[in-house]
């Protein structure tokens, strides 16, 4: 039902005009999906359900968090936030940018090098625009896959990020090593080769964090487990960097 919807809606609003208006869009579902089965930790509803997506993935019909989202979440306010934290949020989760840009004890940089994301800056991860030691937190989940140079990338947030500051990063994975081939250059070869158009590699876990530690990071691997009340994803892997 979710996704035939979804589909409608699109079909004739503009997407900038759904982007605005989502919360008011999404407010239609919440009567369809609410119960005591589920609850999302981002909006904090009760839901019967969440919706099932063409992917496989859960999102939250009344916020649009997906799995990755409210495990984030749940990760940061668990460990990580802080008041007075300086946080820098590559390509934010829409419903995470809104809740942090209300919030005033925490400094908050959203950022987008593209327009698909809201976000208050446009830096290029491989050339952050910012003073050495700036932030305190950087969230940087499903970038580096994109970035033809992600060493570069790595050093600059490794060069932004505050002495004994956190890094969380995120990717697709592969088993054995990481794949990764320069000649392969159209959106067609990239999708065959790397599971999406603008993708230019497929890390494995050990690979990314070699290079992470390469760079200079101390790095370790959480790998979560399975929650069905909150809907999030077995074996979801999370590389926390440290400075």
């Amino acid at each position: 039902m979710y996704n035939f919807l979804k589909s409608i809606i699109k079909s004739f609003i503009p997407q900038n005009v759904l982007v605005k208006n989502e919360e008011n869009f999404r407010k239609i579902l919440k009567p369809l999906y609410k119960g005591k089965n589920h609850q999302c930790n981002v909006c904090e509803t009760l839901l019967k359900s969440f919706a099932k997506l063409n992917n496989g993935d859960l999102i939250c019909p009344v916020c649009g968090s997906i799995s990755r989202t409210r495990r984030l979440y749940k990760l940061l306010n668990e460990e990580f936030i802080v008041p007075d934290i300086a946080i820098l949020d590559f390509s934010p989760f829409r419903i995470l940018y809104r809740k942090w840009k209300k919030k005033t004890n925490i400094q908050y940089f959203a950022t987008d090098f593209g327009t698909d994301f809201i976000a208050d800056y446009r830096y290029d991860i491989t050339n952050i625009d910012c003073k050495d030691e700036t932030f305190d937190l950087i969230i940087c989940y499903h970038i580096l896959e994109h970035i033809v140079d992600d060493k570069k990338a790595m050093s600059e947030l490794y060069r932004v990020l505050k002495k004994n500051g956190t890094v969380l990063i995120q990717t697709p994975f592969k088993e054995g090593e990481i794949y990764e081939d320069y000649s392969i250059v159209t959106e067609k070869e990239r999708l065959k080769h790397f599971g999406q158009e603008d993708h230019v590699r497929i890390y494995s876990v050990e690979g990314l964090k070699e290079r992470l530690q390469d760079s200079g990071f101390f790095v370790n691997v959480k790998i979560f487990e399975k929650d069905i009340y909150l809907g999030l994803q077995k074996n979801e892997t999370v590389i926390i960097c440290k400075k």
